[in-house]
């Protein structure tokens, strides 16, 4: 027999995206429950963690958590011939410790009177109510409000009728400790479609960590992802071999890049992070966006609750935003159509001239971020 439970809003889901949206709600004094089926938050890793100088300046992240500055990038064809290098005036990119940084905003959640329910799993809603399957057996909780923050395959946006994201790259990456390297903290850049189909190899190596990783379309891996980063790691540029030592971390996981869902609300909840497909179409880069999407999402679910006005909700509106990603999307369609080496050789001929480089400058060092949603007045 299930027990009951209530809540003024349920959060499914406790990476960075749910964790900020149940923060902010609780410190607006709203009673918020935060369900994850993981029993720890440092474990099951499934992002590569860089934070770009945007979100670094507009959120105040544990310093501790964060790896020194990167200021180099370096972009390698296939076979990794003539590189091209670029440098920042700038702190562009830190790389997250993720495991403790997902602890200290639980802790912060926690504080602020976030009720925590880990090793908890979402089993879907029946008659109004979500149901969550614990430790303690199952319970049906019924919330006001249910924040979808579940990843980018999303079960919240199934059971609230909102968009899923159906365009989705594979991820996979390798993590071990290094030291102390000659050369400045690099994120190296590889673009070769036997390797990354529609995306990327990288090497992050910031002195502390070295993240070797790769990601592209799971029906363009003929023998699967995980064999090309192997193939990958044996020979990635950028790694310092008899340097890295200690355990590797191996993470995985799919990456939405369809952009921004257009419906990500509905009078009974909304969507956050991953879920929402608040994702860069180009870059994969998703922690700006989870963050700023979520501080609009604590916006709009906290003038709902005061004013008990559900349909105040539609305010949390992915249609218009997404109309700032045409750019990118556009881009994301011409990345994902290179696929051979040979295409990949010759687009990355454009990167040497002084126009590609520029337009590689603004892409990897530019202001732009994620764009701040504009409430409704009412909510500002």
């Amino acid at each position: 027999m299930s027990r009951t439970a209530s809540a003024d809003v349920l959060v499914v889901g406790a990476g960075l995206a749910g964790l900020h949206t149940a923060t902010l709600l609780a410190r607006r004094g709203h009673d918020v429950l935060l369900a994850d089926r993981r029993r720890r938050l440092d474990g099951a890793i499934r992002t590569t963690g860089i934070f770009v100088r945007k979100t670094l300046d507009d959120f105040a992240l544990p310093p501790e958590c964060l790896g020194p500055p990167i200021r180099r990038v370096v972009l390698y064809p296939p076979g990794l011939r003539r590189p091209v290098t670029l440098d920042s005036d700038r702190d562009e990119y830190r790389v997250g410790d993720m495991g403790p940084l997902y602890l200290a905003a639980a802790r912060e959640a926690a504080d602020a009177g976030v009720r925590l329910a880990l090793g908890t799993r979402y089993a879907g809603r029946a008659g109004g109510a979500s149901l969550l399957t614990g430790p303690d057996g199952a319970t049906r909780v019924r919330a006001r409000f249910v924040v979808g923050a579940d990843g980018a395959r999303s079960a919240v946006a199934r059971d609230l009728g909102l968009d899923r994201n159906t365009a989705l790259l594979v991820g996979a990456e390798e993590v071990s400790a290094v030291g102390p390297g000659e050369g400045p903290p690099t994120f190296h850049c590889v673009l070769d479609p036997s390797l990354a189909p529609g995306y990327l190899a990288w090497v992050v190596d910031d002195g502390r960590h070295a993240h070797v990783g790769v990601a592209g379309y799971a029906s363009r891996y003929p023998d699967g992802m995980r064999a090309a980063l192997r193939r990958f790691a044996a020979s990635a540029p950028g790694l310092r071999g008899a340097a890295r030592s200690g355990e590797v971390e191996r993470r995985g996981g799919p990456i939405p890049v369809g952009g921004l869902l257009r419906r990500i609300s509905c009078p009974d909840g909304l969507l956050v992070g991953d879920a929402a497909g608040a994702v860069s179409p180009l870059t994969a880069g998703g922690l700006d966006p989870c963050l700023r999407l979520s501080r609009h999402a604590a916006d709009v679910l906290d003038d709902a609750l005061r004013t008990s006005r559900p349909e105040g909700l539609r305010h949390h509106d992915g249609a218009a935003l997404r109309r700032q990603f045409r750019g990118r999307l556009l881009l994301r369609g011409g990345l994902a159509q290179v696929r051979t080496p040979a295409m990949a050789t010759a687009a990355f001929a454009l990167l040497r001239t002084p126009p590609g480089r520029a337009a590689a400058r603004r892409v990897l060092f530019g202001d732009r971020s994620f764009p701040d949603p504009h409430p409704d007045p009412a909510v500002a």
